[in-house]
């Protein structure tokens, strides 16, 4: 069985290539600006607003991380 543990956080990336800005992004999703700059740096996303995130970035969830495994 494999594991997967978030290592980076993809998100200002993602942004980028959306061109969606962090502002546009919070007042599309309800999640705060503040919280959204936790996210890009060093705090791992809820399942719901990780899911909230990728709808609106059109991406997946794995998408919005770099991912560690261990078989």
């Amino acid at each position: 069985m494999t594991i997967y543990k978030a290592k980076k956080s993809k998100l200002k990336e993602l942004l980028i290539k959306n061109n969606t800005a962090l502002d546009e992004l919070s007042a599309k999703t309800g999640i705060s600006k503040a919280q959204l700059t936790e996210y890009q740096s060093k705090q791992i996303m809820s399942v719901n607003n990780a899911m909230t995130i990728s709808k609106e970035l059109n991406c997946s969830i794995e998408d919005l991380y770099i991912w560690n495994t261990k078989e």
